[in-house]
């Protein structure tokens, strides 16, 4: 009976054994540079990489890129609508400094009544305001398309990082010198 429960624990012991590489198993290592320049490239395409590296069990990378696409569509939107609404005020602007006319005028036809509340300086003030949320915007789309390269090169380095039990750090009280009361770090790597 005994010879017969070693045997069945020999033999489950080595079938639900995870699997370990040997010295002859080769795993193509995770290439850092290659993610950060598929996401120069298409950004996303990083993550992807990062995604389709990554062993079973660990975190995936794939749902950031709706995130990218939407931060850099948003920033976008508004880079070109900024851009179009600071032109729209200059050309008002220069309208009203070489046409002199009188907004009460029934015979102008160039005059938008939409502006018509809005003095020269007025039209200036969102000439201004409208360039400087250009700019804000252009800086906006550079920061979300250098976060992408970002998160892509440190989401490389996490690809084979090892998460298991084996790493362990522990903190428990201790009693050092018979009265000093304090704690214990315990740090094991296995």
């Amino acid at each position: 009976m005994k010879r017969l429960v070693v045997f069945f624990l020999l033999i489950s012991s080595t079938a639900f054994a995870e699997d370990t590489l040997s010295v002859n198993d080769t795993v193509a290592p995770h290439s850092i540079r290659k993610a950060i320049l598929f996401s120069a490239v298409v950004p996303g395409a990083g993550q992807i990489y990062n995604h389709l590296a990554m062993p079973k069990g660990q975190k995936k990378a794939f749902w950031k890129v709706p995130l990218i696409y939407a931060a850099l569509g948003t920033s976008t939107f508004f880079l070109v609508r900024n851009e179009q609404q600071q032109k729209y005020f200059k050309q008002e602007y220069k309208k009203r400094q070489f046409l002199t006319y009188l907004p009460d005028d029934p015979f102008v036809t160039n005059f938008n009544t939409d502006l018509a509340v809005y003095d020269d300086a007025g039209i200036l003030t969102l000439y201004n305001q409208y360039l400087t949320w250009r700019d804000l915007s252009i800086l906006a789309v550079g920061a979300a398309y250098l976060f992408q390269l970002a998160d892509a090169g440190v989401e490389a380095h996490f690809v084979s990082f090892d998460v298991s039990e084996d790493l362990s750090f522990t903190v428990d009280p201790v009693i050092m010198n018979s009265r000093t009361p304090g704690l214990s770090l315990c740090l094991n790597f296995h």
